[in-house]
């Protein structure tokens, strides 16, 4: 098989394979490429050696049996035999259900959480959206600081469990969605600098040197990072990549990197004859990242919709620090703006960043299902100090109230794994870094960070301790119990609403209308025929819906339909979903 490496400043490349060396020859019709002409087979082990240095993994390594810091191995995709025939699923009238494999079961692996995806298919979720799965140090840890990325975490299972776990979703309808990280690279057994410019000092990001997107040698980080892209999507079907903080890719050039991916994602999308999308994680609210290209945008076909998510949090919690400060002014007036204008932020005045913030999304231009509606996630969960959950926050009742709003409002839902029962465990940060140093510093990084915000020492998890990890790790008798079956069952009904009603899918966010008390914290919106309604505070609400008739499709605590007069009576800390005729 041929072996090949991008090397531009290297005066000598050599292959070691398996006790043998090759010298790489310069390939005339690609600068900066070297390659060599080597016997191989799935699993065979090499490396390459820069002018005689160190033997050092393959940038494009498949698979790193021992670790980022190892040799790298060939992986014949043929070799696999997939079971299962698959036309894709779209994003249209999707909900996703983001999990981390290391903590979705006690034995975090691909294999266990396969074993798993039967109880999504009941609750109604119709993707799967996995946390990073790129090689990283140690066993445990949430993905983000990964390296090789085209290859697949081997305590998780290796590439082989990957596409175990992609035919097992398929064979059960469930389209599958891979977080993908381009911004940076984790910092221990990242090998990429010394085989060429794949970072800059033109820019600088919270992680250091920026990935280079616009210096000298930009193309090949770019194809780099752009043949990553394609091989999870072709070599293990995949369904859509999520693109971890696209706010921090550094990119100053004309055409830019993300509009190229999506291009050339939608020209996959046609060779292979199936939906493939592309979900940003963006802190600009800049509607242009998710505007077709023909209409003068990137072409991303959604993006995380963080504004809902905070306006929800505030209204739910009474949280108003930090970044939830405007949002909390008057939560539900925050709820309601993004129910109908998808931002909150859109180019009004952010406290959080001392300047006005994003820009008005064109509701006639972009569906609503191009924006991701949640009220938890990774982050803002394992972010907090404890990593607590809104079920560490909140009664049942609010739950449901939370999950309501979710699962009925204009956007494509999104899950936190665990979220579905009100999960009494925690998802905290953990790592498990083997260099002693980096794993110190995180250590104390995170501690001192929420000092600041009052927190003892000893109230914030030691990262590096497994115990951390363990916690995070779900229960699944869980759901077997009360308060948890009930949440559960409630969430379960309220995805066969969606499956039932049209009205619930339909992207058309000019179409939603929004009233609300802020002082009685109660919100009650319309989406064609069906009526949703939530009462936050304790004690009942008295809600005007209008005279038409109306049938009640489910309620969290009894309740009775409007009468003649068209007014709802609402139980405290209670949510409805009602039809009318």
């Amino acid at each position: 098989m041929q072996f090949e490496v991008w090397a531009p400043q290297a005066g000598r490349v050599t292959l070691h394979r398996e006790g043998a060396t090759h010298a790489l020859e310069r390939d005339p019709e690609r600068a900066g490429w070297w390659r060599a002409e080597a016997e191989a087979a799935d699993g065979t082990r090499y490396g390459f050696a820069l002018d005689d240095g160190p033997v050092l993994p393959d940038p494009r390594s498949r698979r790193q049996p021992d670790g980022p810091d190892g040799l790298s191995a060939v992986v014949e995709h043929d070799r696999y035999t997939w079971r299962t025939p698959w036309t894709g699923r779209p994003l249209p009238g999707a909900v996703l259900y983001e999990l981390h494999v290391g903590t979705y079961t006690r034995e975090g692996t691909l294999d266990a959480a396969a074993g798993r995806l039967e109880h999504l298919v009941e609750l109604g979720v119709t993707h799967v959206e996995l946390m990073p799965l790129c090689p990283f140090p140690g066993r445990h840890g949430w993905g983000y600081e990964g390296v090789s990325l085209w290859a697949v975490h081997e305590p998780y299972g290796g590439p082989e469990a990957l596409k175990r776990f992609v035919d097992r979703a398929h064979e059960l309808g469930l389209g599958v969605v891979l977080d993908v990280v381009h911004n940076h690279l984790g910092p221990s057994g990242n090998y990429l600098p010394a085989f060429g410019p794949y970072f800059t000092d033109t820019h600088h990001t919270p992680w250091g040197s920026a990935v280079n997107l616009d210096a000298p040698g930009s193309d090949e980080v770019r194809a780099y990072l752009l043949d990553s892209a394609l091989a999870w999507l072709r070599d293990y079907r995949i369904d859509g990549l999520r693109l971890d903080a696209v706010h921090a890719l550094a990119d100053t050039r004309a055409y830019p990197f993300l509009e190229e991916l999506s291009t050339t994602v939608d020209a996959l999308s046609a060779d292979l004859g199936r939906p493939l999308f592309l979900i940003a994680e963006s802190d600009l609210n800049d509607p242009r990242l998710i505007t077709s290209r023909a209409e003068g945008g990137l072409g991303l076909h959604a993006q995380w919709n963080d504004d809902f998510h905070h306006a929800l949090h505030t209204a739910l919690t009474g949280e108003a620090q930090g970044y939830y400060a405007d949002f909390g002014r008057a939560p539900l007036a925050a709820v309601a703006k993004t129910l109908t204008g998808g931002y909150f932020h859109d180019g009004t005045y952010s406290s959080f960043r001392g300047r006005r913030h994003g820009r008005p999304l064109d509701r006639a231009r972009v569906a609503g299902h191009r924006l991701l509606g949640y009220s938890q996630t990774h982050d803002q969960v394992g972010n907090r100090a404890q990593g607590d959950r809104l079920s560490a926050l909140l009664p049942p009742g609010l739950q449901a109230c939370a999950a309501t709003l979710t699962l009925t409002a204009p956007f494509t839902p999104m899950l936190f794994m665990g979220e579905e029962w009100g999960a009494g465990t925690p998802w905290q940060f953990f790592t498990d870094h083997t260099d002693p140093e980096l794993a110190e510093a995180v250590r104390r990084g995170r501690r001192r960070e929420f000092a600041a915000h009052g927190w003892a020492e000893e109230d914030v998890p030691d990262p590096q301790d497994p115990a951390t990890r363990d916690r995070s790790c779900l229960d699944w008798t869980e759901p077997e119990r009360d308060p948890h079956a009930r949440v559960l069952s409630w969430y379960r009904g309220l995805l066969a609403l969606r499956r039932a009603h049209p009205d619930l899918t339909d992207p058309d966010l000019a179409d939603t209308k929004v009233a609300y008390d802020e002082d009685q914290r109660w919100l009650a919106f319309r989406r064609g025929d069906v009526r949703v309604a939530v009462n936050l505070a304790k004690s009942p609400a008295t809600i005007p819906l209008g005279p038409r008739e109306a049938t009640v499709l489910a309620a969290w605590e009894p309740v009775e339909a409007p009468g003649a007069d068209g007014v709802l009576h609402v139980p405290g800390e209670s949510c409805v979903v009602l039809l009318q005729a």
